[in-house]
């Protein structure tokens, strides 16, 4: 078992009003800390979803695992061939190599802190996210970066059946 030291000697503190949000109703990312800021401890990001919105679609990380903690409304988070319906005060941790997703429960809203540790630099994937929304890019452009980003997609039947 190896053991991963961050490399950080102040505390990180990102306060609301300071914090870029990117994409746009239904879907907002609030980007909270990136891997370079928490000496590599840890990125995370707050995810606003409207009733029904989705969040991710299915992939896994290689080299991270993925918490979700729902502050409010009902999520549903791909979890390998599972879904899992999480609500507010909910915590649910995805491994390294799992295929997961999330999106808002249907007819529901959803507000998650999401937080990949250790942390990969992802602020840049979310605002190449943002470009895919707004027809910038294409949406095959993200195929390019899923190593930059350990962000690989695949499909799951398990999910688009939902």
């Amino acid at each position: 078992m190896s053991l991963f030291v961050p490399d950080f000697d102040s505390s990180v503190i990102v306060r609301s009003a300071d914090a870029e949000v990117v994409g746009r109703a239904p879907t907002t990312v609030r980007l909270l800390a990136d891997s370079s800021a928490t000496g590599g401890a840890l990125s995370a990001q707050r995810v606003t979803l409207g009733a029904g919105a989705d969040g991710a679609r299915p992939h896994y990380h290689s080299g991270s695992a993925e918490m979700f903690y729902v502050l409010d409304g009902t999520a549903q988070v791909l979890s390998g061939d599972s879904i899992v319906s999480a609500e507010q005060g909910d915590l649910v941790v995805v491994p390294p190599g799992l295929p997961h997703a999330f999106a808002a429960a249907p007819g529901q809203e959803a507000d998650l802190l999401i937080v990949l540790t250790p942390g990969v630099e992802r602020f840049e994937y979310f605002r190449h996210l943002e470009r895919v929304g707004l027809g910038k890019v294409p949406p095959e452009s993200l195929l390019e970066v899923q190593e930059l980003y350990d962000n690989h997609f695949l499909t799951s039947e398990v999910w688009e059946g939902r």
